[in-house]
């Protein structure tokens, strides 16, 4: 059986097969770009790991308080050393990246503090957070501010906003890597690293948090490298490397993570205690193939917007920018585009690939959300997933693939599925 054979008996007409190769032939270059860049992270992880000695006696779990974590305590010292910050915090107790966030503020700012948002409104999980939607126990509630300074109409700082905006109340900026459910580009390492310098330049003791969630191994250096005082993200995105059954990360300069980590657990026991179940060497493996399962992700990113650029629908970033994280953003202007997008991948997935995901009234979304992920761990957005808000302008954004070639047969599936619906034309 060949190969167009094989895509047939999926479920993949001729038509969208071959349109397929012909875009994926027309990426060879592209491709070999990002394999470069995985090469070079990949090097970066085994170099920490073979730094800090680890070997299987760091894989054994721990219960209870989890004392004397050997494992635990050296995967944090790895994330440390790859992301060139003076500490990590790394645990199976951070629920989600919203829940790592959350902790970097609560963590490090005090009633009376201001937070300032530098590249406009956050993800829509921490709005509740910061209080921009009440919610119990958000920072409002404790007497911290907010205020926000959005992206210019290019997407650049707004520098002059910024530092009218900032005044002797701001504690701590925020940066968001990624655009979250906004039709926005996401922002370069060097991008954050020159507002993290212009901040700095106004007031040195700022400090400065990324939200680097879906940014980690895309390019070769991460927002730690240029400054970022904290960078936070979650292990079901890129560094678990589709082996993290859950988790968490934030890393950055030690006096801040120290605070995170008392936050985390309590005053007085901070990072000394924290049980691992057993799951240190999902974490440590899973970090392993974080480039390579990062950098199959970004092959599927690119080749989704090639795909749908061609056939005329708005595509951010477009198949030729060049990527600062794994999410590819396509509007489709209606809810039906949306939806049959998100069943295509729901019925390219190893998992649960019959459902037929539907639009419902998530927790922490102003408006019902569809998702689709048939994954090993649920809600694992490193594996090949599709999620957007059913509100104007119907945008939908696709992510993950642990590997190119499931990423390819999901985005052809999604096409098949327009296809069928008649809202999308092969040429």
């Amino acid at each position: 059986m060949n190969l167009e054979t094989m895509y047939g008996s999926m479920g993949i007409s001729k038509e969208v097969y071959a349109y397929g190769q012909k875009i994926e032939k027309e990426l060879k270059e592209r491709f070999a770009a990002i394999d470069e860049n995985a090469e070079y992270n990949q090097l970066k992880v085994v170099y920490a790991m073979q730094k800090h000695r680890v070997s299987d006696i760091h894989f054994a779990g721990t219960s209870g308080y989890g004392y004397n974590d050997l494992g635990r305590d050296t995967l944090e010292e790895v994330y440390a050393e790859a992301f060139h910050a003076e500490a990590a915090l790394v645990r199976p107790q951070i629920a989600c990246g919203t829940h790592a966030l959350s902790v970097a503020l609560a963590a490090n700012l005090r009633p009376g503090d201001e937070l300032l948002a530098v590249s406009g409104k956050p993800y829509d999980t921490l709005e509740e957070v910061i209080g921009i939607r009440p919610s119990s126990g958000s920072l409002a509630e404790y007497g911290i501010t907010y205020r926000q300074v959005d992206l210019r109409s290019d997407d650049s700082f707004d520098l002059e906003g910024i530092q009218k905006a900032m005044n002797e109340r701001t504690k701590m900026v925020h940066i968001q890597r990624s655009k979250g459910y906004q039709t926005r580009r996401t922002l370069s390492v060097a991008d954050i690293g020159e507002v993290i310098a212009y901040i700095k330049s106004i007031n040195p003791e700022v400090i400065c948090l990324v939200d680097n969630c879906y940014g980690e191994f895309v390019e070769r250096i991460e927002p730690t490298d240029v400054g970022a005082d904290l960078c936070a993200g979650s292990l079901i995105k890129n560094p678990g490397g589709g082996l993290a059954p859950a988790g968490g990360y934030i890393v950055g300069k030690e006096a801040y993570v120290e605070n995170c980590a008392y936050r985390l657990t309590s005053p007085g026991l901070g990072k000394e205690v924290g049980a691992t179940f057993g799951v240190m060497q999902s974490f440590y493996q899973g970090f392993f193939l974080a480039p390579a399962v990062t950098a199959g992700a970004l092959k599927g990113a690119v080749f989704a917007a090639n795909i749908y650029e061609r056939l005329g629908f708005d595509v951010l970033p477009n198949g030729r920018e060049s990527r600062h994280d794994i999410i590819q953003a396509i509007t489709f202007g209606t809810p039906e585009g949306v939806i049959e997008f998100c069943r295509g991948i729901q019925a390219a997935a190893p998992v649960d690939s019959f459902a037929e995901p539907e639009p419902w009234a998530m927790p922490g979304y102003d408006s019902d959300v569809i998702m689709a992920a048939g994954a090993f761990v649920q809600g694992s957005s490193i594996e090949l997933s599709a999620d957007g808000p059913i509100k104007p302008p119907y945008a939908v954004y696709f992510q993950g693939g642990l590997t190119w070639e499931h990423a390819k047969f999901g985005i052809l599936k999604s096409l098949q599925k327009l296809s069928d619906a008649g809202i999308a034309k092969i040429p």
